[in-house]
């Protein structure tokens, strides 16, 4: 049977909110790797999406194609963990429902 007890995440998020999210993984400890903590990476990216109505969108305007750069950030966490570190960064994330990709790693030990 596969070993899946690593999953990365993939975050969505605008840079201003970049060390707030670091702190809110460090805080559950994810993105611990060997004797590092707080390891993770993270690229510039464009978002695209339309607000509709009801919706409460960080920037943008309603029914109207809207494009800002923000962070895609990639970080490890154990799957005991997962729960937990998802509600961190829903706790510090700006978005109505935050972009959160969650991958399970097989065989991070090679």
């Amino acid at each position: 049977m596969p070993d899946f007890s690593f999953y990365k995440l993939e975050i969505f998020i605008p840079e201003s909110h970049l060390s707030a999210l670091q702190s809110a993984l460090q805080s559950v400890d994810a993105g611990h790797i060997g004797n590092y903590d707080s390891c993770l990476s993270y690229s510039r990216v464009t978002g695209c999406w339309r607000p509709l109505a009801g919706s409460r969108p960080y920037i943008g305007t309603e029914n109207e194609i809207c494009m800002a750069d923000e962070l895609k950030v990639e970080v490890t966490c154990r799957e005991a963990k997962i729960d937990r570190t998802i509600e961190v960064i829903k706790m510090v994330h700006p978005y109505e429902e935050p972009v959160i990709n969650v991958i399970p790693l097989f065989r991070t030990g090679i």
